[in-house]
Parts: structure tokens; sequence; C-alpha cells
């Protein structure tokens, strides 16, 4: 019974310490790849509201990548991804061929998915088999990629978080 009692008293003590250290140094060792990923998810939500914050911004074919007043498709991701340090090419052909390749049953927040063969699409894919992009009459827009006609012309994508 004494062995018992002073196994659980060290155990304790061993939880009292390390609680101690962690609130002195406000730091907790979280593994390499958790960090990581959590990183990618925070910087893809707020990829997300960026993009999200240009709804209905009209849509204008060979817009300027440097301009907000349109977009064409491949010049939202330019400019939305920018924003946090990504800076990728300016058409959705050759952003087809950064990043690394992600099968469509594996997609994550943040993830570029481009359509049609040849490429000549892209949008960010936002969870849940949903799309924010520009394309026409609606500009920036959120569609659902498994109705008939995205999911049709689904090409690829890509992970560039």
């Amino acid at each position: 019974m004494k062995n018992l009692i002073l196994k659980r008293w060290g155990k304790i003590m061993i939880a009292l310490s390390l609680s101690t250290a962690l609130a002195m140094t406000g730091t907790i060792a979280v593994p390499a790849q958790t960090a990581q990923a959590a990183a990618s998810s925070s910087k893809a939500s707020r990829i997300i509201a960026t993009g999200k914050s240009f709804m209905h911004t009209p849509y204008k074919f060979a817009a300027d990548r440097n301009s907000t007043r349109y977009f064409d498709c491949s010049s939202f991701i330019y400019h939305v991804y920018k924003q946090y340090g990504i800076t990728l090419p300016t058409s959705s052909i050759k952003q087809s061929k950064v990043g690394r390749y992600v099968p469509k049953s594996q997609l994550k927040p943040g993830d570029l998915v481009f359509f049609y063969s040849p490429i000549h699409h892209v949008a960010i894919y936002i969870g849940n088999g949903k799309i924010l992009h520009t394309y026409g009459k609606p500009g920036v827009t959120i569609s659902n990629m498994n109705n008939a006609w995205w999911s049709k012309h689904y090409n690829t994508a890509r992970r560039v978080l």
C-alpha cells in the first residue's frame, strides 16, 4: 500500500513539474508534422477568407494580375495567394505545374483545382466539394465542383501550401 501511494505521489509530482515548466515557458512540444499541418490549415483558412472578400468582383478575360477591379481565374488565384507570400505563375496551365499533385479524394482547403483539357481554368478548393473561383457573369463565386458541369470538366489538383 505504501509503494502504491509513493508511485501515485511521484506521478503527481512529475505532472506538476511538467505543467509548471510549460506554464513558465509558454510553449509545448508539438510534433513537427502536426505543427506544419496546423499552420497550413490556418493559412488555407486565411487564403479562403481573403478570396471570399472579393465575392462578386467582376470577371474579365486576361485581367491585369495587379488589379483587383476585375479578375480572370488565374489572376484571382495569383492575387489571393500572393497576399500570403506564395507567388504563382500568371496562367492556369503554368499554375497547374507548381506544388505537388493531389488526388481528388485527398483534397484539402487551399488546394488548387484545375479544369478542362487542356487546362484553362483554376479554382481554390474550400472544402465539402466547394470551389472558390471566378468566371463569366457571376464573377468571383462559390460553386459545387461535384455538380455535373464541374465534375465532368475536372482535370487535376495541386497543393501549394
